[in-house]
């Protein structure tokens, strides 16, 4: 048995190429800051995508990425999570399939960093900085004059996720001159039905074409990577596109994504130095789905 440790950086995963390569380049950028090879391996869903069109390489996800390196050995492994806030795929999911491995090899131990936000430190406004960044290289390409910021996120089942979102949009907002951008709008791209889940409102549909955002809009994506919802055809430029159709005045620009900025390295290690004096993770409730591992 191996007293190494195994790295990984993970983010949910998808079925387009570019979410998987973006994920390659940000755990090679943030291996050479912490000095460890850093894996990238998502939760779910990549390795769908034909390794033809990810440089001849598969793409890697969680549960068999571990079970194949507790094979070999390691029992430890520290993630460093490329999510926003405390989703359930972070706080349940991975916590609960740890918990199956244990069921093979009891002395597993799996330490998750901080999410990228936390809204308890009003202090840190380095993400919030980053969507600013891209917010005034979006108002140069598009050389609009006093635009509106609709800051989008996906939407979220938990509401911890979108405290995230609303939390970075105050940050936005107070840096932001109001002369400059008159309006700044949290928001989501879609919700579940039900009144339950209606702190994702307002929908990007309901803003896009509503007062204060039907001329010059700028989409600030909340989004860390490309994929089906936040490529150059995905789902937030649908609903751009839909709605300039409706309110022909409009005119808008989406943002750069999150990840592709270089600011996004001095997060992610603080998260990881945080998470170094951390508790190994395991679950103690009931186990959807249970799967004895292979």
């Amino acid at each position: 048995m191996s007293d190494e440790t195994c790295y990984l950086i993970s983010d949910n995963g998808s079925y387009r190429p570019d979410a998987t390569l973006s994920l390659r380049r940000l755990a090679d950028r943030l291996g050479s800051r912490i000095g460890e090879i850093v894996h990238p391996v998502s939760l779910l869903h990549s390795t769908r995508i034909s390794p033809d069109k990810l440089d001849g390489r598969a793409a890697e996800i969680f549960e068999p990425f571990v079970i194949n390196k507790l094979k070999e050995g390691i029992r430890r492994f520290h993630v460093i999570p490329l999510f926003f806030g405390p989703s359930a795929a972070i706080l349940e999911y991975m916590p609960q399939r740890v918990e199956v491995l244990r069921a093979s090899w009891p002395d597993l131990e799996v330490r998750i960093s901080p999410c990228l936000v936390n809204p308890e430190d009003s202090g840190d406004e380095r993400v919030a900085r980053i969507l600013i960044d891209h917010i005034y290289a979006a108002r140069l390409q598009r050389k609009f004059k006093t635009p509106s910021i609709a800051l989008v996120d996906h939407g979220a089942p938990r509401i911890k996720v979108t405290e995230v979102r609303d939390h970075l949009a105050k940050q936005v907002r107070n840096l932001l001159p109001e002369s400059d951008f008159p309006e700044v709008r949290a928001c989501s791209m879609e919700r579940r039905d039900g009144d339950k889940y209606a702190f994702n409102e307002p929908l990007l549909e309901r803003v896009m074409g509503s007062e204060g955002f039907d001329r010059e809009v700028i989409v600030s994506m909340l989004f860390a990577s490309p994929g089906r919802h936040a490529g150059p055809a995905g789902d937030v430029a649908g609903i751009c596109e839909e709605a300039a159709k409706v309110h022909l005045e409009l005119v808008w620009q989406m943002t750069e994504l999150v990840a592709s900025h270089e600011g996004i390295l001095d997060v992610l290690f603080s998260r990881f130095t945080e998470g170094l004096t951390s508790e190994p993770v395991s679950w103690e409730g009931e186990i959807p789905n249970w799967a004895a591992p292979k």
